[in-house]
């Protein structure tokens, strides 16, 4: 059972400016609940109880948001709004949250990096709350959690884009094993369509075994200077150590304002059937 789910949350969504200029984009709603709280939900439904989470500055409402507020609380107990609160004071009661911050926004894999005095030396994984994401029949890192017990290996979510979005996305190029699993052999960060090993794109959801540690402290910054955790992905790969997942579900790009609204959609139309 993997146990720990990190949250990579210390970005400053600058798609959404002003609105994130003091709020985080992980706490911007998709009808009554922040994005960050979708995400836990998935890993919570997964079986995952410690979330840990990667900050920055400016970001403190994502441990308020995870703690009790005695007077709202007091103000609303007894009444038919006190149901309200149900959602998030289950996560509350039962998950243990933990946070440090990244002091540099220098990729993703950094982000991952930091979290390491957080996870220690165990399998985890790693949900990237803007993708926001509704598995079917159950969540998509439930589904993975699956597939990792299966091969005891790194295991990414995938999903087919567009020829014209390739150069967005992490693409992975591999073998497949069945209908919706492929062990990974290579895997390029943004490439050119022409240059691409398919269309398969990484999305934010992973489950990562703790020798990607030592691997990102030896990768050099990639792409925009950063550190990728698509180069890591890569050597772990090339030991046949990573499995790419076609997940059974939909994902919302909300980091973007089409793919907010989007999600926004879907959600409402769930609430009023």
């Amino acid at each position: 059972m993997i146990d720990k789910c990190l949250f990579p949350a210390a970005g400053y969504g600058t798609r959404f400016l002003p609105a994130t200029k003091v709020m985080p984009k992980e706490m911007l709603p998709i009808l009554d609940r922040p994005l960050i709280q979708y995400g836990v939900e998935e890993a919570f439904e997964a079986g995952m109880t410690q979330m840990a989470m990667v900050t920055g500055r400016g970001k403190r409402a994502l441990e308020d948001h995870f703690d009790v507020n005695y007077e709202l609380e007091h103000q609303i107990r007894g009444t038919k709004k006190e149901s309200l609160l149900a959602s998030i004071d289950r996560l509350i009661d039962n998950c243990t949250f933990s946070y440090t911050r990244q002091l540099e926004m220098l990729g993703l894999g950094h982000a991952i990096l930091t979290g390491e005095r957080l996870i220690g030396h165990e399998p985890f994984g790693v949900v990237l709350a803007d993708d926001l994401c509704v598995g079917s029949p159950v969540g998509i890192m439930a589904q993975m959690a699956t597939i990792y017990e299966r091969h005891q290996c790194s295991v990414i979510a995938v999903e087919e884009v567009p020829e014209q979005d390739i150069h967005k996305y992490g693409i992975i190029g591999g073998t497949p094993i069945d209908d919706d699993v492929i062990q990974v052999t290579d895997m390029v960060e943004k490439p050119s369509a022409e240059d691409a090993p398919g269309n398969l794109a990484i999305i934010g959801r992973y489950i990562l075994t703790p020798d990607i540690f030592d691997i990102l402290r030896d990768t050099p910054p990639g792409t925009g200077g950063e550190i990728q955790i698509t180069d890591a992905l890569r050597e772990q790969a090339e030991q046949g150590k990573v499995i790419a997942y076609r997940f059974k579900g939909r994902r919302f790009d909300c980091g973007s304002p089409s793919g907010f609204v989007a999600a926004t959609n879907h959600f409402y139309h769930l609430s009023t059937r």
